[in-house]
């Protein structure tokens, strides 16, 4: 099958790829999948593995991201991606592969087991052997549903795949699903090489037959051309059918159209129908002699160049009757030609027959065709333009006929667009490379968003730390500000308060200064004062006025015994009332000081 085979167009390699898969799997969202609200504990990860299989197991074509989302199950942020990305790669490759839908839509259920792989070891789900056996199904882009044995050869691989990957889900190992690739991959070599035996055979088989095709259907137009319309002798018309078709037949097959053999042939197969039909000879029976004189020696010429043996000797006794007849002035039975032939099929087209250019058919040879739409679509291959019947051979992939077809009628189904060109094929590698790097390029977007909502975010929360700060350094002015006018309004109340006590403390003392200045110019000789304890005394002194000497306005003060004399200036003695260290006793005083003298004087008496 390797006319089958494309060559990648520019794929980058695994490698190119395998690391940004890691990447796509770690970091890229997808809006509408069910992320979990945070980061899950692993063991809060529910196993996705018991529904992969039973999709798997039951062929189903739907998305592994519609199945997650179908059951209330926590899954893990690297399995809602490698469910994405299975879905992505596989969507894509259904609409780009170019193989046939049926084909196509079975080998996209392994999002299945990829996502499956995807999420156990990212990168590594797309192995040497998996990536090469899914490109080497360019080889199947001829393949068709038609029920034939090679389409069911396919088949039969293909439920080969379903027991593989059936196994790895269950040993949790990728070693069925290798060795399967593996194993197709050695079938495809032998199919190759017996591909290609069974491909030259059976272009050496239609060439040849197309060969015979056209001298056979040249041999037949030409003779139901000369036929047609005629009514002819029977032994005319049994010879032209059972010798001289079979020689024009031979002349075409050894040198063409184009050959001298075929061109007498043509001729003596016209004087024929000449001889025998009166309604032409009739009407010159001169030329009638002459050629019935030459037409037996000529017949036998050509017959003995083409086969190089002598035509039977019985062979021309019918014709040879016809002409003594004919020569006679008779009228031999007549018969219609083409009807006496008995069902004589014939296409005259063979007469106007024409082999197109090389440049007009070369580009269609070695190119895949599509006929129908959808799964009943069937594929073809122009294997060969046969130019000597000027028509298509097409076969399927393994190299087997599917049928002829003429030049002209592939022509009218290329404008009815009966028939199309297959599109070029896109392997599998370049699906996933391109794929992955678009995913990529998202992922490596919405990093940058993710990074620069992180650091407008970070601006914000700076901007409002600022505008926090900001705001409580106002709050501490403003608090400040107002504890200070508290306190200066604290401060003018208290100083308003103490300037008040003062101003209450000077009336006080002026009120008490002018009544202590009265006690003192009451004071009379003889008058009793108080005086409060001091550091030399420890009990308060009373004492009574002895002189008052108004010259210098100074008071003599002495104790009961005349004793301890102590001047007091006015001012001084009225300071002292002032601030409560002396007291001015009244009369009261006096006589409670005369009473303790009296008091004293009897008891002295007493004793």
């Amino acid at each position: 099958m390797s006319q089958n085979r494309q060559r990648p167009k520019d794929v980058p390699s695994v490698a190119t790829v395998s690391g940004k898969i890691d990447d796509v799997l770690a970091g890229i969202r997808v809006p509408d999948l069910p992320y979990p609200a945070g980061k899950l504990e692993p063991e809060s990860v529910s196993d996705w593995r018991p529904l992969l299989i039973s999709c798997w197991s039951e062929q189903r074509d739907e998305r592994v991201t519609h199945l997650i989302r179908s059951v209330h199950l926590e899954w893990s942020a690297r399995q809602v991606n490698a469910a994405y990305v299975a879905d992505r790669i596989m969507d894509v490759f259904l609409k780009t592969s170019g193989l046939h839908p049926s084909l196509a839509r079975r080998v996209a259920r392994l999002r299945f087991y990829l996502a499956w792989r995807m999420d156990l070891e990212g990168k590594k789900a797309f192995s040497g052997p998996v990536l090469s056996w899914l490109d080497s199904l360019q080889e199947w882009r001829g393949w068709s549903d038609s029920g034939g044995r090679s389409s069911r050869v396919l088949l039969d691989q293909l439920d080969s795949l379903v027991i593989a990957v059936s196994a790895s889900f269950e040993s949790g190992s990728t070693d069925p699903v290798e060795a399967f690739c593996h194993q197709w991959q050695e079938e495809s070599a032998r199919r190759d090489a017996q591909a290609g035996k069974l491909r030259q055979r059976l272009l050496e088989t239609e060439q040849g037959a197309a060969k015979q095709r056209k001298a056979d259907q040249t041999a037949r137009a030409l003779v139901g051309r000369a036929l047609q319309g005629r009514r002819l002798p029977m032994p005319i018309v049994r010879f032209i059918l059972d010798y001289w078709q079979g020689l024009l037949k031979q002349s075409v097959w050894d040198a063409g159209l184009e050959g001298e053999t075929f061109r007498h042939g043509s001729k003596l197969l016209e004087w024929l129908v000449w001889i025998g039909d009166p309604s032409l000879s009739d009407k010159d029976r001169n030329r009638l002699y002459h050629v019935g004189e030459q037409i037996g020696d000529r017949l036998l010429d050509v017959w003995k160049r083409v086969y190089n043996q002598a035509l039977p000797a019985d062979s021309l006794a019918g014709i040879e009757g016809v002409m003594v007849s004919r020569l006679r002035g008779e009228t031999p039975e007549l018969v219609d030609a083409l009807p006496a032939a008995g069902g004589f099929q014939w296409d005259s087209s063979w007469l106007s027959f024409e082999v197109p250019t090389e440049q007009a058919f070369k580009p269609f040879e070695g190119q895949w065709f599509v006929e129908g739409e959808g799964g009943a679509e069937q594929r073809r291959y122009f294997y060969a333009f046969l130019t000597e019947s000027a028509e298509i051979l097409w076969t399927n992939g393994a190299g087997v006929k599917l049928g002829l077809q003429t030049w002209t009628d592939f022509q009218a189904a290329l404008e009815k667009e009966q028939i199309r060109p297959l599109p070029k094929l896109t392997p599998f590698g370049t699906v996933l490379a391109e794929t992955v790097e678009l995913l990529a390029g998202v992922c490596d977007k919405q990093r940058r968003q993710r990074e620069q909502a992180a650091e407008a975010a970070r601006l914000r929360a700076e901007e409002l730390r600022r505008e926090k700060e900001a705001a409580e350094a106002r709050r501490r002015a403003e608090e400040a500000e107002r504890e200070a006018e508290l306190e200066r309004q604290r401060q003018a109340a208290e100083e308003q308060r103490i300037a008040d006590e003062k101003a209450e403390e000077a009336r006080i003392r002026k009120e008490r200064t002018l009544l202590a200045e009265k006690q003192v110019d009451a004071i009379k000789l003889g008058g009793w004062i108080v005086v409060e304890p001091n550091e030399t005394s420890d009990e308060p002194a009373r004492l009574k006025l002895a002189v008052r000497i108004n010259a210098s306005r100074k008071l003599v003060f002495v104790d009961r015994l005349g004793l301890n004399r102590r001047e007091f200036l006015e001012d001084a003695l009225v300071e002292g009332i002032v601030e409560g260290r002396i007291r001015v006793l009244g009369t009261s005083a006096e006589f409670d000081d005369t009473l303790s003298r009296v008091v004293g004087r009897i008891r002295v008496g007493r004793n």
